[in-house]
């Protein structure tokens, strides 16, 4: 009887889990739906070519999974279009965030032991912290963002001259560069704005702070709130990896590119372009200058630091920055004899090392598989194995940036681009959920396998 009542709730527990896990894949899958619906609706497209079914899909997928990779100019869809790419921008870069405000934290339904969990896990709270009040921080905290950024914007654009729809145009890029999308209601993303130093700024604030993680925020607000100079380890790994990885990239791109695709520019707008770059590689998509005027280690660096990505608990992609720490940690340091590893006097468990190396070793599978498929489906339409492996990796860190090859991919490329948008977005999630809440308890083992390796 005991056993059946363990078994019994050991499956409802499990069945939750992919009842939630369900639930999220169908939300996105919505969003992507009703976005390519509604950008098939007459007047929206107003480019001189028909917009195809397969284009509106893939622009859908894109701005729900804020990716920011474009198969056709976004300056040519209706002011509607814009609107409606906005909004899916916004709902896919809150993400889980989004779905948890909007179909669990209602009156009707009470939060279920493993979403609160769930959400516990990806934003490291307080046990005595509701979930409810999580997720209401967090989505003031990003209106609150958007809302300075798009006003910071107005001023900014407009001083450089923009007249045309300036509200909704400044609007559009807070939410974009918030969420870490990508997506410019400019034909030629920020490019025209290379030695503007306030947009500059103000979009690579907006990407830091939509990259860097809610709790990130959060944990600093209290800190500064009270007056405390403590901060989590999950925050000071994700602020020391924001910084090292920006201003590491900054300086390589300086060096490398202020005699190539920088050569044009001022010193002081070489270093700007040099510090944007840095920033927008990780997950944001914007421009300034043409990532295809960059030289190749530009280029194998930019692939880097899309992989990386931004920080867990953010609109960002990749397999975040905690992770990419961890995994240096490992190769750097020896374990102790359970497996764990010491962190700033902090014990990192085992099972922990475990899923951080099983959750790189699947975005290599993921982009393995994709690139490959890519290559033989691609191979003969001229496209170089970096241009197609520099792609694939944009799709997957939802990051938006490209070697001027999205819009040359057949329409089975399209679709396979669509699939690693969507596996990027929502497969990282379904990794980092604690895979032992699937299942029940050992009470029993099976004997040690001893398998020579090395």
């Amino acid at each position: 009887m005991i056993l059946f009542k363990i078994n019994y709730f050991t499956y409802t527990k499990c069945n939750y889990m992919l009842t939630e896990r369900t639930v999220v894949i169908s939300y996105f899958s919505f969003l992507i739906l009703t976005g390519t619906v509604l950008l098939l609706m007459p007047g929206v497209w107003q480019g001189t070519n028909q917009l195809t079914v397969i284009d509106a899909l893939f622009t859908a997928t894109s701005a729900v999974c804020v990716t920011g990779l474009i198969v056709v100019d976004t300056a040519q869809f209706s002011i509607f279009g814009k609107i409606v790419l906005m909004l899916l921008i916004e709902a896919g870069g809150l993400g889980l965030v989004t779905f948890f405000a909007f179909f669990l934290a209602t009156p009707i339904r009470k939060f279920s032991i493993v979403s609160s969990s769930i959400i516990k896990d990806l934003f490291i709270i307080d046990l005595g912290t509701k979930p409810s009040t999580i997720i209401r921080n967090i989505v003031v905290t990003a209106i609150i963002i958007e809302a300075s950024g798009a006003l910071l914007l107005f001023f900014a654009f407009k001083n450089s001259g923009i007249k045309d729809h300036l509200l909704l145009t400044s609007v559009f890029h807070a939410v974009s560069a918030f969420c870490n999308a990508g997506f410019s209601t400019f034909s030629t993303s920020l490019e025209q704005f290379a030695g503007v130093i306030s947009v500059n700024i103000i979009i690579m604030f907006l990407i830091v702070l939509g990259g860097i993680g809610f709790v990130v925020i959060q944990d600093v607000k209290q800190r500064l709130k009270n007056r405390i100079h403590l901060a989590t380890m999950h925050t000071k790994i994700a602020l020391l990896m924001t910084v090292l990885l920006i201003v590491g990239g900054a300086i390589f791109f300086f060096i490398e590119e202020r005699n190539g695709a920088f050569k044009n520019l001022t010193f002081s707008q070489k270093i700007l372009a040099a510090l944007f770059q840095s920033v927008t590689c990780r997950t944001a998509g914007f421009d300034t200058i043409p990532i295809a005027s960059f030289s190749t280690p530009s280029i194998l660096v930019s692939i880097l630091l899309m992989f990386i990505g931004a920080s867990p608990g953010s609109t960002g992609g990749g397999i975040k920055t905690t992770t990419f720490f961890m995994l240096v940690l490992i190769l750097l340091r020896r374990t102790y004899a359970d497996g764990s590893l010491n962190v700033g006097n902090r014990k990192v468990s085992a099972e922990m090392l475990a899923r951080v190396f099983v959750l790189f070793l699947r975005a290599l599978l993921i982009i393995c598989v994709s690139f490959i498929l890519l290559v033989f489906i691609e191979h003969k339409h001229g496209l170089s194995i970096v241009q197609l492996f520099f792609e694939v990796v944009s799709a997957f860190g939802t990051v938006g940036l490209s070697l001027n090859t999205t819009s040359l991919l057949s329409s089975m490329g399209k679709i396979i681009i669509i699939c690693t948008m969507f596996i990027g977005r929502i497969g990282i999630f379904t990794m980092i959920v604690n895979n032992a809440k699937d299942h029940p308890a050992k009470i029993y083992d099976v004997p040690d396998a001893n398998i020579l390796i090395g």
